[in-house]
């Protein structure tokens, strides 16, 4: 028996409950039965506040009808104990709320919400048949089409290519340790697109469609992030051989640099090889056509995408895309360049009587120090501005001198007096002020933690040509548009990180270039 809000009880028999199907719901309270499995259920929170939103669920009744349900957050705890994934249950009251029009799990246009009734019973020993899972595929083009609306979460089934950076005929080893601190996986995967025509049942004009045959699609950028990327490694690193297909449930499509990625949600769930039926079919088609699990597109790793300024920071904020930037000054306040140790070139320190090197597998504690650069720059494009960091090859690449070169003449200039301090920074650095250039970029986790806003250069490319036209006069050739440059933000490690020079990135650094 449960009681009203007000206090009046009302009986419940499950004899005396109406069992209703998942499409025959209807908004508003509901005094019905609903029997189904419950397919998986996961936390909503809300990004900005950092709150909890409810238990989402995803359920399937016996009709292979499937439909989302809700718990709002003071009743999970209520709920909680008997829920588990797979098993099958009856709700007795409930409230038919409208479904969601972001990030949606299933097509039907009602979400079950429980209500301060609701009562959830698990039915053992079931005899009527509930499908153990369901799922929703797209296409590439079916993807492109529904890039960056945030709308319906579908799912995506593929064989991998490339398991962050590595390839997946080299039967990479993955850290469970460093990739739960990374918070991430990228993973390039590849689908098998259909063919499909369709013929008209003679007298009747009824469609019959047939599937003609299957061929490889493009290849896609998948990122996993947080538990999706834990699931992953672990299921990963459990097979006996390497894994080849993947499955990965309710995926978010963006368009990262102008290229069109797929990006895990707090509802995704990941499969391989022989977990659910889909990849085992996927499995089976792959294995008559081994030629196509050993195809590596090097262009994918390898391609630098262009961002704006402004595109880069929003992807750090889980959105994303081309870049002009122009060089606004150079940051005072501190240091251009450090002592580096010449062997590795990592930090050195002053020991008692010598330069040690910082670095644990370098270690020397009799090092040569060499001037490397670590200069900030401010920069700024149309719509935001933002600091880059210069290190190494990046610093000589933009004023065309090494820093160790700088340093010395100026202290050759000054009589090597004030040897122990610091030289200021050189006229090489400030006359780069106004230019405009492509710069390479990486992204770090501090970016993503929201520890620093400002932006490694890894290196600074030369401008792509611009179109010009013949002057009648002098036969000169002039530029007939803006200047324009890109900041080339570097993708392979998945995704796209920045900066801090004691934390890069240890991923294999792709060849630069568009």
């Amino acid at each position: 028996m449960a009681m009203k809000p007000h206090g009046k009880s009302i009986m419940s028999s499950d004899s005396d409950k109406k069992i209703v199907f998942f499409k025959d719901l209807s908004l508003g309270p509901n005094e019905a039965q609903l029997r189904f499995r419950l397919i998986h259920f996961w936390e909503a929170w809300n990004p900005l506040k950092k709150t909890l939103i409810g238990m989402e669920m995803l359920l399937i009744d016996e009709q292979g009808t499937v439909i989302q349900g809700f718990i709002s957050p003071g009743r999970i705890q209520k709920y909680m104990p008997d829920m588990k994934r797979g098993s099958v249950y009856k709700l007795n009251n409930f409230y038919g709320s409208r479904n969601k029009s972001v990030f949606r799990v299933a097509d039907h246009t009602v979400t079950v919400s429980f209500a301060w009734n609701s009562e959830l019973k698990v039915l053992l020993n079931c005899p009527t048949h509930f499908d153990a899972d369901s799922f929703r595929f797209h296409s590439y083009e079916e993807f492109q089409a529904n890039c960056d609306l945030k709308g319906d979460l579908y799912d995506v089934v593929g064989h991998m290519k490339l398991v962050n950076g590595q390839s997946i005929v080299e039967a990479p080893v993955l850290d469970e340790v460093e990739i739960a601190k990374a918070r991430r996986v990228l993973i390039h995967v590849q689908s098998h697109e259909y063919v499909y025509i369709i013929f008209w049942k003679l007298l009747l004009l009824t469609p019959i469609t047939y599937v003609v045959s299957f061929f490889s699609g493009p290849v896609m950028k998948l990122y996993l992030w947080d538990q999706a990327a834990r699931d992953f490694c672990k299921k990963f690193n459990s097979y006996e051989g390497t894994p080849t297909v993947l499955l990965v449930t309710t995926v978010n499509t963006k368009t990262l640099g102008g290229t069109l990625a797929l990006t895990s949600m707090s509802s995704s769930r990941v499969f391989m090889d022989y977990d659910v039926q889909p990849t085992i079919d996927y499995l089976s088609w792959l294995g008559s056509n081994p030629a196509i699990a050993e195809q590596v597109n090097a262009e994918v790793v390898t391609k630098r995408e262009t961002m704006t300024i402004g595109e880069i920071f929003s992807y750090i904020e889980q959105e994303s895309s081309k870049c002009t930037a122009t060089i606004d000054d150079v940051v005072h306040g501190s240091s251009w360049y450090y002592i580096s140790c010449s062997g590795c070139h990592s930090k050195v320190i002053k020991g008692p009587t010598s330069l040690i090197c910082t670095s644990k597998k370098c270690g020397k504690v009799n090092a040569s120090g060499v001037p490397q650069y670590l200069s900030k720059i401010s920069v700024y494009d149309n719509s935001e501005q933002a600091v880059f960091v210069l290190l190494g090859d990046a610093g000589r690449d933009l004023t065309g001198k090494l820093a160790s070169e700088l340093v010395r003449s100026y202290f050759e200039a000054n009589g090597n007096e004030g040897v122990n301090l610091e030289a200021p920074v050189p006229e090489a650095l400030i006359s780069t002020i106004g230019q405009k250039h492509k710069f390479c970029v990486k992204v770090t986790e501090h970016n993503f933690s929201g520890k620093t806003r400002s932006l490694t250069v890894t290196k600074i490319l030369p401008l792509d040509p611009e179109p010009t036209t013949m002057s009648s006069e002098d036969n000169h050739t002039t530029a007939t548009s803006g200047e324009t440059s890109e900041n080339c933000v570097d993708s392979a490690d998945g995704s796209k990180r920045t900066c801090d020079s004691s934390e890069l990135e240890r991923v294999k650094r792709p060849k630069c270039g568009n």
